[in-house]
């Protein structure tokens, strides 16, 4: 053991530059020559953007270290402006969501549905799209609102919030499953009239499993009064997805967040959605009561929701 202090400490300050170089080579993942303007972001690791995911094709997916799908294109487009390298881990929803608000990770991505709960615990973007109210339904057979869906057999996964809106709907059956796939297999089988799942995934399995033959369909949203009379029918409407941070990011967020708006303004989301196969006039024009929501919470009175229609 070397005990003379002055040798110690020339070894120890050798030691910490030799680290902050590694770490700047990308010895940990690190962005080499980070500017001062991304460094400014205050993510974790300067340089470093730490995505926390879960296994949700075709909305994010990881396959060879980078995250890929809709919500993994739009991060990466983003990530590239900022000059911020993009570092997945691979978790489940609640790990995702507590990563962020125990601040382990950057940021979390994937239909992340804004509420006024979660953004108490942490921060959240514009959205980068919203997510509208999508049903499976086998090719031919057609339901536009609520009422159509009286006495039909309508099938969803287990824990999503469409079982409470299938719940409230007059002489339907509910028919609950722990995947996507029990409800394709169900509805190609004729067991199952109508399933309530994310829209690009519905539209992934109509490509992948044409033997199905099925189709999608977006439901009119239920009116106010629907609503009010019901208020299980408040998960038929659409929701606006964000990405989410914890709550001392606010560079962070407000730099995505201003991307996320120029990707809505030069037709890159349009592009994007596209790509997946989704409707640009259903996934980015915002309904109505998205910016009521978020105005006075965790927006301006003023804000305006991004949207291609403006």
């Amino acid at each position: 053991m070397i005990r003379v202090r002055s040798l110690a400490l020339a070894l120890s300050t050798m030691l910490l530059i030799s680290t902050v170089a590694a770490c700047g080579s990308g010895g940990d993942g690190a962005a080499k020559n980070v500017s001062a303007e991304t460094a400014a972001l205050g993510t974790l690791t300067p340089g470093v953007i730490k995505v926390a995911v879960q296994p949700y094709a075709p909305y994010t997916s990881v396959q060879g270290g980078r995250i890929v799908g809709l919500d993994g294109d739009i991060l990466a487009s983003v990530a590239k402006k900022l000059g911020l390298k993009v570092e997945p881990e691979v978790t489940d929803f609640a790990g995702m969501l507590a990563g962020v608000q125990s601040r382990r990770v950057d940021i979390t991505i994937g239909g992340v549905a804004w509420s006024a709960d979660r953004q108490k615990q942490g921060l959240f973007t514009d959205p980068p799209y919203y997510s509208p109210p999508a049903m499976a339904v086998r090719s031919g057979r057609t339901y536009k609102t609520v009422s159509d869906l009286e006495g039909l057999h309508l099938g969803t996964v287990e824990g999503y919030v469409w079982v409470k809106s299938i719940q409230a709907v007059p002489r339907a059956e509910l028919h609950a499953y722990p995947d996507a796939n029990g409800v394709f297999d169900d509805l190609g089988a004729g067991r199952v009239d109508v399933g309530f799942l994310d829209p690009l995934i519905i539209i992934a399995a109509q490509k992948q499993r044409p033997d199905l033959k099925i189709a999608t369909e977006y439901l009119t949203p239920p009116t106010a009064a629907q609503v009010e009379a019901k208020p299980a029918y408040a998960y038929f409407q659409p929701y606006q997805t964000g990405f989410y941070l914890p709550k001392k990011a606010t560079k962070l967020e407000r730099a995505i967040s201003a991307r996320i708006d120029a990707m809505y303004r030069d037709g890159e989301m349009k592009k994007l959605v596209e790509k997946y196969g989704g409707d640009p006039q259903q996934f980015l024009v915002p309904a109505a009561d998205v910016a009521t929501a978020r105005r006075g919470v965790d927006r301006p009175q003023d804000w305006t929701p991004p949207s291609i229609a403006q």
